[in-house]
């Protein structure tokens, strides 16, 4: 045996720990959804739609009740969730501006430690994607004109009791995935890692809207509707639009959630999401079943988590783009060898966490200057993992379109903040109080404000960070302008704007250039 063979065993054996006494290194699987609501997996939420697979590792694994984003929009999270960092330390600004292809994941650091590894579905963590309309109104969130941006969130019925597979895309992607632990892992003679990305529970494009239309259907059969409690369905209560927080009014109004809509509609809406959320559920027991099929899963660690939340009509807003809890509040649920049952974790955490512990499970040596810790000390049976001191807070920011102003939330203990730069005033909620987050007391409690800023600073300096993409979004902006050419007022006003936008497009026009140069 070669000298570099000895000293791989000895950094395994050493510095690497197993969650499985016998030392095998046990199998992985993360199933991420889009835009699922976290508190639905624990109760009072898990009572109003039926989840029987997220039950299934509620009673064998262990549930956090309070997990976090770390910024509440697609790309971003995600490239949280793989990087291990804080959005502002990858510059990860919006949909667009992301990770750079060749970052190194979880998942790279699994491949080259002998693991066997497969990524399926929805990744969305790279810079580069999502649509036109999307990124520029990211960029001009700074300009004094409201528009709307989106399509009035509506409801499709589609096909009857026996419509099962709605959301073709994901169960394509659900079918390869238990394919591939069927046919090559469990023939695998390594341990194996499996990601398998989902699109749902996010509402669908609202096609009538035409092609630049954004996501704003939420679509399901009957046979999915069957498994929502209608009678438990909340509505959810609003503040009257005058007493709104401003980035709250931009964000209701340019999510086009200002006009009216009927207790029936809104009670319409959430139940038809809870249907959504139901049908990913169900693909996500298509991947336990096909690991208990092969005798795979007791030697495999399943983990089930979303980017971010769903605001489902709370607070006068659907979609996520908000630190509110809907939004924000992300499944997270971890069944595995040597991990204690049945277990209701309370310590804040959040997407960061699951780079650090990833690799905890696989006996990994920990990477430096991630932001996350390893949950692992948590969960596990075993002694052997330290019971180190977690931070008392998670931290999550959020930098793109549908706010005027980047949003930073501080949770810890009862309280959440959330501040912004450029003279935007905070909110403070007391979540032990006030679940709904109607009460910004922080006039109230100024020393809370006081130091629960300081500890923000002390993680990120949010000032520096707004300047920062305040730099970006222009330069980004100019450069898109000016690739367009003779074309750019006629592209501008045909984006997913182009209904308010064209109700003057000059001065609008006029808007974006007073912002850019600082004329008018």
């Amino acid at each position: 045996m070669d000298t570099l063979a000895l000293a791989l065993i000895f950094l395994f054996q050493f510095n690497g720990q197993s969650s499985c006494q016998e030392g095998t290194r046990p199998n992985i699987v993360m199933v991420m959804s889009d835009a699922f609501d976290g508190r639905l997996t624990f109760d009072p939420g898990s009572k109003v739609v039926q989840l029987p697979y997220i039950n299934y590792l509620r009673e064998l694994g262990s549930t956090f009740l309070d997990a976090y984003t770390n910024s509440p929009i697609c790309c971003p999270s995600r490239a949280a969730m793989w990087s291990g960092q804080f959005v502002h330390l990858s510059q990860s600004w919006n949909n667009f501006k992301c990770l750079d292809g060749n970052v190194t994941t979880w998942m790279d650091l699994l491949e080259a430690n002998g693991y066997f590894t497969k990524m399926m579905g929805k990744l969305d963590y790279t810079s580069g994607s999502h649509s036109v309309s999307n990124r520029v109104e990211a960029w001009t969130r700074d300009v004094q004109f409201l528009l709307r941006q989106e399509g009035r969130p509506v409801t499709q019925l589609v096909g009857n009791m026996s419509t099962v597979r709605i959301m073709r895309k994901d169960w394509e992607n659900t079918d390869k995935a238990a394919r591939w632990l069927r046919q090559r892992a469990a023939s695998s003679h390594k341990p194996f890692a499996l990601y398998l990305g989902l699109n749902l529970p996010h509402p669908y494009k609202t096609e009538s809207l035409g092609p630049t239309a954004g996501g704003s259907t939420f679509l399901t059969s009957p046979y999915w509707l069957e498994k929502v409690s209608s009678d438990l369905i909340s509505v959810p209560k609003w503040l009257p639009v005058a007493d709104m927080h401003p980035v709250d009014y931009y964000s209701t109004y340019t999510k086009n959630c200002s006009g009216a809509f009927t207790e029936a509609e809104v009670k319409r809406i959430r139940a038809f999401y809870y249907a959504m959320c139901a049908e990913a559920d169900a693909m996500l027991g298509q991947v336990i079943s096909a690991l208990r099929e092969t005798g795979l899963l007791n030697n495999t660690v399943v983990i089930f988590t979303a980017d971010h939340g769903e605001l489902a009509m709370e607070h006068r807003q659907f979609y996520k783009m908000s630190m509110f809890e809907g939004s924000s509040h992300v499944p997270l649920l971890i069944m595995g060898p040597e991990m204690m049952s049945g277990l209701q974790v309370k310590q804040l955490v959040s997407l960061v966490d699951i780079y650090p512990t990833v690799l905890d499970i696989a006996g990994i040596p920990a990477v430096l200057n991630l932001s996350g810790h390893s949950l692992l000390p948590l969960l596990s049976k075993s002694t052997a993992f330290s019971k180190k001191e977690r931070p008392h807070w998670i931290f999550s920011e959020y930098h793109g379109c549908n706010v005027n102003a980047s949003t930073y939330m501080l949770r810890s203990g009862r309280w959440k903040y959330i501040a912004y730069a450029d003279g935007v005033s905070p909110q403070l909620f007391d979540l032990r109080l006030d679940k709904e987050e109607l009460h910004n007391v922080v006039l109230r409690f100024p020393h809370v404000q006081a130091q629960l800023d300081k500890l923000l600073c002390s993680i990120v300096d949010y000032p520096k960070v707004s300047k920062a993409v305040h730099i970006y979004n222009k330069k980004a902006f100019g450069d898109w302008r000016n690739s367009l050419g003779r074309n750019y007022s006629l592209v501008i006003a045909n984006l997913r704007w182009h209904v308010d936008w064209q109700k003057d497009a000059l001065a609008n026009e006029r808007a974006i250039d007073k912002w850019l140069y600082g004329s008018s």
